[in-house]
């Protein structure tokens, strides 16, 4: 049985912590910035937890599970 690749897409939006954690970048930090506060643009650029009901499906597709 051949190996199972990692999804390409996954692999560049999401990253594994050492305590297991999936974590990803927040959107809406890329255009139309002029109208957004200095607070809302800080907080983008913060990196976030993967919701529960999806890191089952991105472990898979990472190859971790």
């Amino acid at each position: 049985m051949p190996k199972m690749k990692t999804h390409s897409g996954a692999k560049k939006r999401v990253r594994l912590t050492g305590t297991g954690k999936l974590m990803r970048g927040k959107p809406y930090k890329s255009h139309l910035l002029e109208r957004k506060s200095q607070k809302r643009k800080r907080n983008y650029k913060k990196e976030t937890e993967v919701a529960k009901c999806d890191q089952k499906v991105l472990k898979k597709n990472l190859g971790l599970k």
